[in-house]
């Protein structure tokens, strides 16, 4: 098990990686007390002949510049090979603005293999490479020095059984003509917006039943200003203040510290100093905001006139379909779209592309009352009208 240490280290490996087909890739980060996310390992492998090639990288060790890397990750003749790949590109993105490319995400290739709605790296090593994940250092504080044999033994597997992974997920996709649909999940993954959170748009992950606008309106400042306090100084937006608190606040509207310190849900550190003063701005900010400035709940959704019925054969006809295809029939439709497509709306995802080839056009078939759903003992079937 080598570990990296040195920059040129780093750069001999990737110079070897590059004359190859694929890498994977994995890392080992902290997030527990921090905004964003601490790199402590990065675990890298490709298909060689046994001799280091695969190797742990220690991005904690002084001097070490994961440039090479990076050099690594633009090399469009290299594919880069992840497990549910989210959070390990936003680490890369935050610290050097690189996506890796050409990106492939084994976790979305499950999906679209039939292995299930997002499957587990352990379930498909047990499933695919017909092997077991020592899963004793999964909660391990990784940013502690020397790691242990175990730490090491543990990481390094999350990228060695990922090549026998992608090799079959791989193949099945260019057996089945399916590497186009992965193509266009990860375009998600692969656009930089993903991953730049706004301090403007904070307020719309915040749960709340009121809907008032000048709620909203102060809700909206609360969480801007939590999220750029968070942001500038590295820390949890929850040790700021938590969401029940933020709608505790924007409820009760507090003018000064004395307010503050009738709360029952704010943090006694932010009743005080920085953050009191930035939660009676935000407040005040949002108490004055113009009525044409306040912002507003989509409730388009809760407007919808949906048909029960036509909505439930649309949720047997995506079960069919998910199964005829040995696709995660989360991965084509959700809930919502089925609802919202049997209220008569027409824009989603489900009617693009190979949702539209798989199941989309089917479903505005049965909308139109074009086709009916027969059944034949476990089977469901199509009916021409």
């Amino acid at each position: 098990m080598k570990t990296l240490k040195t920059t040129q280290e780093l750069a001999e490996f990737c110079s070897r990686a590059a004359q190859h087909d694929y890498v994977t890739v994995d890392t080992e980060f902290l997030r527990e007390r921090t905004y964003y996310s601490k790199l402590c390992l990065v675990q890298l492998a490709f298909a060689g002949d046994g001799v280091n090639d695969a190797v742990l990288v220690d991005p904690l060790e002084e001097g070490l510049s994961l440039e090479p890397l990076y050099e690594l990750f633009r090399d469009t003749s290299v594919v880069k090979v992840f497990h549910a790949a989210r959070q390990d590109l936003e680490i890369f993105y935050v610290d050097a603005g690189v996506i890796p490319a050409p990106l492939f995400d084994t976790q979305v290739a499950a999906m679209v293999c039939g292995f299930g709605e997002q499957v587990g790296y352990e379930t498909l090593v047990r499933k695919i490479a017909k092997q077991s994940v020592d899963k004793s250092s999964r909660f391990t504080d990784w940013s502690r020095r020397p790691l242990t044999d175990a730490q090491k033994v543990y990481a390094l597997a999350d990228v060695t059984h990922l090549r026998q992974i992608y090799e079959f997920l791989a193949k099945k996709l260019a057996d089945t003509g399916r590497a186009a649909w992965v193509t266009e999940e990860l375009r998600v993954l692969e656009n930089p917006d993903t991953y730049i959170i706004d301090p403007e748009d904070a307020w719309k992950r915040v749960k709340t039943r009121n809907s008032s606008s000048r709620f909203l309106a102060i809700v909206r400042e609360l969480a801007r200003f939590r999220e750029n306090h968070a942001q500038t100084r590295n820390i949890p937006r929850n040790r700021v203040f938590k969401d029940d608190a933020l709608v505790e606040l924007a409820s009760t509207k507090p003018s000064d510290t004395k307010d503050l310190s009738r709360s029952r849900l704010l943090l006694r550190e932010a009743r005080k100093g920085d953050i009191a003063e930035g939660i009676l701005k935000a407040v005040e900010v949002g108490k004055a905001c113009p009525a044409d400035q306040m912002p507003k709940v989509d409730d388009s959704r809760d407007k919808l006139q949906v048909n029960p019925a036509l909505a439930d054969l649309l949720r047997v006809l995506l079960k069919a379909k998910a199964e005829n295809f040995g696709v995660a029939s989360k991965l084509i439709a959700n809930a919502a779209e089925l609802d919202a497509m049997a209220a008569g709306k027409r824009d989603m995802p489900a009617l693009m592309g190979w949702r539209n080839d798989v199941f989309g056009k089917h479903a505005i078939r049965l909308c139109n009352g074009e086709i009916a759903l027969a059944a034949k003992k476990s089977n469901v079937k199509i009916v021409e009208l």
